[in-house]
């Protein structure tokens, strides 16, 4: 299943806005506000979501500064979150995010609508950063 946001122009380089996304700390600050848990570890970050269950992302691939992408830790849920980061001018970058996931259909069908809604929140908030 494959997911993406809107591209979305940021006003920070390319390279600022990777920096940021690098640092898995801080996807803290561009979760969704119902978010019920966020921990931190080396390079990695674990969070939930009110009524779901706790999903840990890995750092798995930096390319500076046009790309990062996470990767689920969970063998029952194998999917990465890739942000694609391309310079625009000077003082702004288009950000995307993208959702790369390995369901069965019955459970893409059930989450499609939820990490859609998921994925959008996380590039306005980046937006706003």
């Amino acid at each position: 299943m494959n997911l993406e946001s809107p591209k979305v122009t940021v006003q920070k380089t390319s390279q600022e806005i990777f920096d940021f996304l690098s640092k898995v700390e801080n996807f803290e600050d561009i979760m969704p506000e119902n978010i019920d848990k966020f921990e931190v570890r080396d390079d990695s970050f674990k969070f939930a979501l009110k009524g779901m269950p706790e999903i840990r992302l890995k750092m798995q691939e930096q390319d500076a500064p046009k790309r990062i992408v996470l990767g689920s830790t969970s063998d029952k849920f194998p999917f990465t979150l890739t942000a694609d980061i391309e310079g625009n001018t000077d003082t702004s970058s288009n950000v995307q995010l993208k959702f790369d996931g390995k369901f069965n259909p019955m459970v893409a069908m059930m989450v499609k609508g939820p990490l859609q809604k998921f994925i959008n929140t996380l590039i306005e908030n980046i937006k706003k950063k």
